[in-house]
């Protein structure tokens, strides 16, 4: 549970969100309509939301309720008592009427406006769930309601857009492990967890992967570094400061998430971590559209990642963006805060291209100050894209002939030496994989018989159709 929220806080974010919002509106009849509305649409969503949970008020409810208003709009005066019949006779959703203006006007000029109108309904529904330091799964579920019936009105409109995919669902807090030992009992009676991998099996797996020869040789490195400083605190030798935050670099399909997920084992086996699980997140995942909604987001997503390893992908997003409206910076000071508050559990490496995360890196005295670690992915080259291509082969159950192999490896390393920006290294392996599979399964469907060994087998020809290099067929007649 989190701690929960000050009116204060509640009113902030409220009128920034709000006032954000309205702002941005260029039809100032419009806005003028919505600022009229806001304020009374805004509180029976509040009151919809809590009788969702149950309508268990304290007294502290009705100075959340009567912060929900924004600048130059009258603030409420409710009662307990008038509070607690409000939230227990809730007549249902209704949407505010300005909302039938905004899709008129988004149907005349092509904008989406009321698309985000339902992005900050999600985000205000999530702030009157959370001021119990808790967001419920009947909250969430009331607010995914609401925004499914604005969401089916845009759609019939054929706003443009689409459903955005904020979901309330992803915001609702975990229980404590007591708190759910009763309801997950008996599932784990039927299904023992996996056992735990020592920490010579999960070298081993690091090993295994191919190529990142400089990558493997940081890794263990690293561990034996944690290993001896342990060993040291032990004996009650002192021990110099050591961050374990990390930055990966390197071209997509590099293996940075892989080294990431067995980083975060591997922490766990040498006792740094609690728990080893690996959260990975971008920045659509961290960051709201509206001020104030990204803390909450992002410390939602943190949540997950206590005991672990949070995994930011292409982390130079959430500074590259420029505008008044951008919020990830907000992401970044609560990334922050959370590494120091979590020191001791919580580890978070960041990724993405070479240049543009030294970029990232610099752009706060905080994450230079803590992150001190750079692991260099370098693309794979002809030989180890084979390599992996054999590899899928194998743990899928396809088989290569020789000329099929003998194709594959020149056509990989032809992939590597035509590379540009956009050279996707083993997604790309994989991507002509599926492809090859695809060709194989309209060949075989054709077959009128078929054994196993033609199940398996994936033939030169497969593999070229799959590279787009398929001769033409003969000429007729």
């Amino acid at each position: 549970m989190k701690t929960p929220l000050s009116p204060a806080e509640v009113h902030r974010q409220y009128e920034e969100a709000l006032s954000a919002f309205v702002k941005s509106l260029p039809d100032a009849t419009l806005r003028v309509r919505l600022s009229g509305e806001a304020d009374d649409f805004f509180r029976s969503l509040a009151l919809g939301v809590w009788n969702a949970d149950g309508g268990s008020l304290t007294p502290g409810y009705v100075e959340y309720y009567n912060a929900v208003y924004h600048r130059g709009a009258p603030a409420p005066s409710i009662l307990y008592w008038e509070l607690g019949t409000a939230v227990g006779n809730y007549p249902g959703f209704r949407p505010p009427e300005s909302f039938l203006r905004m899709r008129s006007y988004d149907k005349v000029a092509g904008t989406s406006f009321s698309r985000r109108f339902v992005d900050v309904l999600t985000l205000m529904g999530l702030l009157f769930a959370s001021v119990d330091g808790v967001v419920s799964d009947a909250e969430a579920a009331f607010v995914n309601r609401c925004a499914d019936a604005l969401n089916a009105q845009c759609d019939r409109d054929a706003i443009v857009g689409g459903k955005a995919p904020l979901n309330a669902k992803d915001f609702v807090t975990v229980k404590p492990a007591a708190a759910q030992a009763d309801q997950t009992q008996s599932v784990q009676e039927e299904k023992p967890p996996e056992p735990e991998k020592s920490l010579e099996e999960l070298l081993a797996e690091l090993d295994e992967l191919v190529g990142l020869d400089k990558v493997k040789k940081d890794v263990k490195s690293l561990i034996n570094l944690v290993k001896v400083r342990k060993l040291r605190e032990k004996e009650g030798l002192p021990v110099p400061p050591l961050s374990l935050h990390l930055v990966f670099m390197g071209n997509p399909g590099t293996g940075k998430t892989t080294v990431a997920r067995l980083l975060s084992k591997l922490y766990h086996a040498i006792g740094v971590l609690s728990k080893g699980q690996l959260v990975e997140v971008d920045r659509s995942g961290l960051v709201a559209g509206f001020v104030g909604q990204t803390a909450l987001k992002t410390q939602e997503v943190i949540n997950k990642a206590i005991g672990g390893v949070l995994f930011i992908d292409e982390a130079y997003a959430l500074t590259s963006h420029t505008g008044q409206n951008d919020f990830g910076q907000e992401a970044v000071e609560v990334i922050l805060k959370n590494m120091e508050d979590h020191r001791d559990d919580l580890i978070v490496i960041v990724a993405g291209y070479t240049d543009l995360m030294a970029d990232f890196i610099h752009s706060n005295p905080g994450l230079e100050s803590r992150f001190n670690k750079y692991f260099y992915f370098d693309d794979y080259d002809g030989e180890q894209m084979l390599a992996i291509f054999r590899s899928m082969c194998k743990k899928n159950g396809y088989t290569l002939d020789e000329a099929a192999g003998t194709y594959a490896k020149d056509f990989l390393s032809e992939m590597y030496e035509d590379r540009d920006e956009n050279f996707g290294n083993a997604r790309d392996v994989r991507n002509f994989f599926e492809r090859s599979v695809a060709c194989q399964a309209d060949r075989v469907a054709a077959l009128e018989s078929v054994d196993k060994d033609g199940l398996m087998a994936l033939t030169e020809a497969d593999l070229k159709q799959a590279a787009g290099d398929e001769e033409d067929p003969p000429a007729e007649g």
